[in-house]
């Protein structure tokens, strides 16, 4: 219940005010990838200026997301490492246990 009120508090303002900027930057503007000749249409692409930000946005969360990943590879090696380290070490604790028992059941009772 209470994710749902704060999911509710956090995307509803920031739905409305995506909306709003998305309103306020619908002109449209022309993107040219030639530098030499901005006039040339082959190497230009034309949207509202909110599409460019939002790729943008995007993008730089994607490589943000990518960074993060490969930054962090070292630390997940080592939890799949120490897990199966600790399910070998978990199976020769039972194996030892069952050989104990197994010793304990041959002993002669008292």
């Amino acid at each position: 219940m209470a994710k749902k009120i704060v999911n509710l508090l956090i995307l509803l303002p920031l739905g409305v005010i995506l909306i709003v900027f998305c309103v306020a930057n619908r002109q449209s503007v022309t993107l040219a990838f030639n530098p030499f000749r901005p006039e040339d249409q082959v190497l230009a692409v034309s949207a509202p200026f909110f599409v460019f930000l939002f790729i943008a946005l995007i993008t730089g969360m994607l490589i943000g997301a990518a960074a993060t990943w490969f930054s962090q590879g070292k630390h997940r090696k080592r939890a799949r490492t120490e897990a199966k380290e600790a399910i070998r070490w978990q199976s020769e604790a039972d194996r030892h246990k069952n050989r104990a028992e197994e010793i304990a059941g041959q002993l002669p009772a008292r």
